[in-house]
């Protein structure tokens, strides 16, 4: 996952503005609606937030407060820092945060939790409530029918394949999974909650 997101770094913005590989997916109604879940994001309360994967910040400049953008990849904090200039950036490890107990007041983190199998999550999770008392999750909503998992196929403009691993939720069962909270946004392609 790691080395995906890595190669994908420079392309990566393609999927948010559907362009380059994404471009036959233009859908004005996806727009839409990633535009009402930034809304929902920029609404929330300014807090001190760390932004665990932040990719190349462009959700991240949505994040209102003091923000750290903390991210595995060199490549991805490069462009982080050029598109969230007000955030703070560090290179390091999601699942082994590098931040005292108690250091920030909201996890934040953007279409991340839904590559974490099972061991993974929690591990995220214990690491989550450990430095922060407040976590949101932006991910990928389910499109009707049951929640699922799958491992997907992705191709990158360089013709390089991955395996990468992806779940989807609805706003009440990521909740469930999470331990309760609220739901901010919930829609066709994106769940937005806070826990």
């Amino acid at each position: 996952m790691k080395a995906y997101y890595h190669a994908r770094a420079r392309e990566y913005d393609d999927w948010w503005l559907q362009r380059g590989l994404y471009e036959p997916r233009r859908d004005p109604a996806w727009q839409a609606e990633r535009d009402q879940a930034f809304a929902a994001i920029g609404a929330l309360p300014p807090k001190r937030t760390l932004d665990v994967a932040c990719g190349t910040g462009f959700v991240t400049r949505h994040l209102r407060g003091e923000v750290v953008a903390l991210d595995q990849s060199e490549e991805m904090i490069g462009l982080a820092r050029r598109q969230a200039p007000a955030a703070t950036h560090v290179q390091g490890e999601a699942l082994d945060l590098p931040f005292e107990d108690d250091a920030f007041e909201r996890v934040f983190t953007s279409h991340f939790y839904g590559h974490l199998e099972e061991d993974d999550r929690e591990r995220f999770l214990a690491e989550a409530r450990r430095v922060a008392p407040e976590l949101v999750v932006f991910d990928a909503a389910l499109h009707g029918g049951e929640p699922r998992f799958e491992w997907q196929e992705r191709v990158l403009e360089d013709a390089s394949r991955w395996e990468v691993y992806k779940r989807f939720f609805t706003g009440a069962g990521l909740l469930a999974e999470l331990g309760g909270g609220e739901v901010l946004f919930e829609g066709r392609w994106f769940v937005l909650v806070r826990a």
